[in-house]
Formats: C-alpha cells, structure tokens, sequence
C-alpha cells in the first residue's frame, strides 16, 4: 500500500498529476482543486495517497492534505458514490466548507458537485450529519451549525441565521456571524440584539 509520495511533478494532467520519485512515475488521480494547488513541472510536491487495488486495475488518488483523504473515504461510504463523485465533491467543497454544508443540512452547497443530483445531495447530508463533526478539521461552529441543520435551534438564535440569509448572506456565513455574536451578547440574547450585532460581525 502507497501512503503518501514525495517527488517531483512530471506532468500535471485534467484529472492527474504524474510524480516522479527516483526516476519511478505515479499517476495519482487528484481533485481539481488539489491539482490547482500544486505547482509547475519539476516542482517538488507531496501527496497524501489513497491507494485503489481492483482485480483489473490499481489506481492511485492524491490529495493535499489527510484530512481531504479521509473525506474522500467518508463520502464514499453513501451509496451512489463512488471515487469519480467524491472527487468531484472535494473539488467544490474545500473539507470545512463540506462540513459545514453538512452541519447545516445544506443539500443546496453540496449538489454544486458535477454528478451529484438533488437525491444523492440528500443522501449525503443526511447520512453524513453524525459523522461529519470527526471530520470538520478547520470548520468552524460545526456545533450550533448541527442544531440548526436539524432545527433544533433556539428560536433567537434560528430567527437570526434567516434574518441574515434573507439578506443574502449564505447560511454560512450567517452562522457563523451569530455565532460570534452569541459570545457577546451571552445567553438569552433575542433575535433582534443577535442580527445587530451579526451584522456589525459580517461588516468587519
């Protein structure tokens, strides 16, 4: 099994990156946003592998970072999706952002991703919400964003987050902003002192 290579970039393909380590070629199958990361050709890199054995093929998949490797494996985990899928959702969704997606039950981010249509984006939010806490990395209020993709929480606090996205921020954003804004105005805080000074948050 192949961990992780350390060599240089020979070629940088659509959905590949070839890395020479000692005169030996990997092709390592990459998101398009860990192939936008590396640099150019004869530049050292650092790829975290995942490594596919099949009875026809053996393919590798590269990745930036652990944590993106370890959400590659997660999201394989809902039927329906398989490598080229889980691929195309890290390519859209930097490992926070999809985390937070799933937190918030947020089926809109995550069908962003080319080959994941309004089921599988249920699927995924759904199956994942409990998961996804252990594989949050830098996300960020993953907890309150948790209660609010499950609509439990406190009504200030949910009338604050869709105040804020009616006035266009995304859901994200929005809780986050209320977020920080609930460690200033403590407990018991309403909605309208919470959206005030979520607002001044998102001004900064």
């Amino acid at each position: 099994m192949i961990g992780k290579l350390k060599g240089t970039i020979d070629e940088i393909g659509e959905d590949y990156v070839l890395v020479d380590v000692h005169g030996v070629c990997y092709v390592a199958h990459c998101s398009a946003r860990t192939l936008s990361k590396l640099g150019s050709t004869g530049e050292a890199c650092v790829l975290f592998i995942e490594t596919y054995v099949r009875e026809d093929q053996l393919k590798l998949f590269g990745f930036m970072t652990a944590l993106e490797r370890e959400w590659f494996n997660l999201l394989q985990s809902v039927q329906g999706v398989g490598a080229k899928v889980a691929l195309a959702v890290l390519s859209t969704l930097p490992p926070g952002e999809l985390a937070n997606a799933i937190a918030l039950q947020d089926r809109t981010a995550v069908s962003r991703a080319p080959g994941v249509g309004p089921k599988v984006a249920m699927r995924l939010v759904t199956e994942l919400k409990n998961r996804a806490p252990a594989f949050a990395g830098e996300a960020i209020n993953i907890g309150l964003k948790q209660e609010l993709g499950e609509g439990v929480a406190a009504a200030p606090v949910a009338d604050a987050v869709s105040a804020l996205t009616n006035l266009g921020y995304s859901r994200d954003q929005a809780a986050n902003a209320i977020a920080a804004a609930m460690k200033t105005a403590g407990e018991g805080a309403d909605s309208a002192k919470l959206i005030r000074l979520g607002l001044k948050e998102l001004a900064r």
